[in-house]
């Protein structure tokens, strides 16, 4: 059974449809590169599967004994989030605020998930480091770490290596496969190609009557062959 269920989905904001009867899968072990020109619909579908905008018709199903509220998600960073003072630890542990619900205090069981996602993601040295003093590699690191809490089966990143030199750009597709190899479904906005052909099982490109192939198909169709024909 997938993961998601995506049913004649149209989605958009104010008045502006930006894609109309979308439907597909999302399978657990998908790596699902999301691409598409500026203003496409990328960031709008993303926060549609999140539940933050409604579908403008259509439905979004979870299956498989997955909810809504379980899917972990690595936003992209803006300057303010960049300066947070906050420790390291207490950023993962934020993680698990879905699981702690209305109790005042996380318990054992929580605080070893974020033990476990910062030995995972080879942070626990910077524990109780302020955040806003890491790298931007590193602090990506923190995010990802917070977003495992929430949930290991489905991470949705938001342009994961934005504002990153190459090297930790690198790294953290690195560390993005290997999660996606351990079995975690990974949903993924990139405005870099070469990474999101490299990296994915299947291409989502958003425009007004989206595509959704697997890397192969979608580099033998024409749109396909159009957008990737300069990289």
């Amino acid at each position: 059974m997938s993961l998601i269920h995506i049913t004649n989905l149209t989605i958009g904001y104010e008045n502006r449809i930006l894609t109309e009867n979308l439907s597909f899968d999302v399978n657990a072990g998908d790596f699902i590169s999301i691409i598409g020109e500026n203003g496409a619909g990328k960031s709008t579908f993303v926060k549609t599967l999140l539940g933050l905008y409604s579908p403008r018709k259509g439905k979004i199903t979870f299956g498989d004994g997955l909810k809504k509220k379980q899917v972990g998600y690595l936003p992209q960073q803006t300057v303010v989030q960049r300066d947070f003072p906050a420790t390291v630890w207490e950023i993962v542990l934020s993680g698990c605020q879905g699981q702690k619900g209305l109790r005042p205090f996380y318990n054992s069981v929580e605080k070893g998930i974020a033990q476990f996602n910062m030995k995972r993601m080879n942070i626990t040295e910077f524990t109780k480091r302020s955040y806003r003093n890491l790298s931007g590699g590193q602090q990506q690191r923190v995010l990802l770490a917070r977003a495992l809490c929430a949930s290991d089966r489905l991470l949705i990143l938001d342009e994961p290596v934005s504002g990153l030199d190459p090297k930790a750009s690198e790294d953290m597709y690195n560390t993005i496969r290997s999660l996606n190899k351990e079995g975690v479904t990974i949903i993924m906005i990139s405005h870099d190609i070469s990474a999101a052909l490299k990296y994915a099982t299947h291409i989502l490109h958003m425009r007004k009557d989206a595509l959704f192939l697997p890397v192969k198909e979608y580099l033998q169709s024409e749109i396909g062959r159009l957008y990737t024909e300069s990289i």
